[in-house]
């Protein structure tokens, strides 16, 4: 059973306030209603923007688990775990998102990152450029495309990874960990 849409609104409006009680307001939804996939996602895009980040992951999981094909929080499980440095298993979780349509945005930002993971990074550059075009559903998660966009030009400009501890590190390491803890998900 999904809770009420205005309940969901209500809790959606508290995190947009930052009122301080979204957390809890949205455990006593969960508790109410622990099968609705939105709570979940909702909670995890919370956690990870607080800095909670094994919290966000088993939230933005049983996301995923009870709803397969919710696309945006299967993108952003995946987009989690790339951040995390678990490139392959955000490989893996992304899977199903190329069944959806040529040119949806959350496909366009995966082919995107999957050039990112192999340092290909005009690729990375067009496919992230070409989903924020189509995407007119989430522009938050445009202003987090952008910013890594801007964040592979920089690293394009400065050439080699210099200065690194691990000599073996690539750029995409360098960035994704830049990343890491830059603000809620979306």
């Amino acid at each position: 059973m999904l809770c009420a849409d205005q309940d969901l609104a209500d809790v959606m409006q508290a995190v947009q306030n930052e009122t301080g009680d979204e957390l809890l307001r949205l455990d006593r939804l969960i508790q109410q209603y622990r099968e609705d996939p939105r709570l979940h996602f909702l909670r995890g895009s919370i956690l990870a923007g607080i800095g909670r980040p094994i919290e966000a992951l088993s939230s933005f999981r049983e996301a995923v688990k009870l709803a397969p094909d919710f696309a945006i929080a299967r993108f952003q499980l995946g987009f989690f775990l790339l951040t995390s440095g678990e490139a392959a298993e955000a490989l893996s979780v992304w899977g199903p998102i190329a069944l959806l349509p040529d040119g949806h945005y959350l496909r366009l930002f995966v082919g995107g990152l999957t050039h990112l993971i192999r340092d290909e990074f005009p690729e990375t550059i067009a496919q992230l450029e070409a989903g924020i075009a189509s995407n007119q559903d989430n522009p938050p998660l445009n202003r987090d495309m952008h910013l890594i966009i801007g964040r592979v030009r920089q690293i394009e400009s400065a050439g080699p990874v210099a200065g690194s501890a691990d000599s073996s590190m690539s750029a995409t390491s360098l960035l994704l960990g830049q990343l890491t803890g830059s603000g809620r998900l979306h």
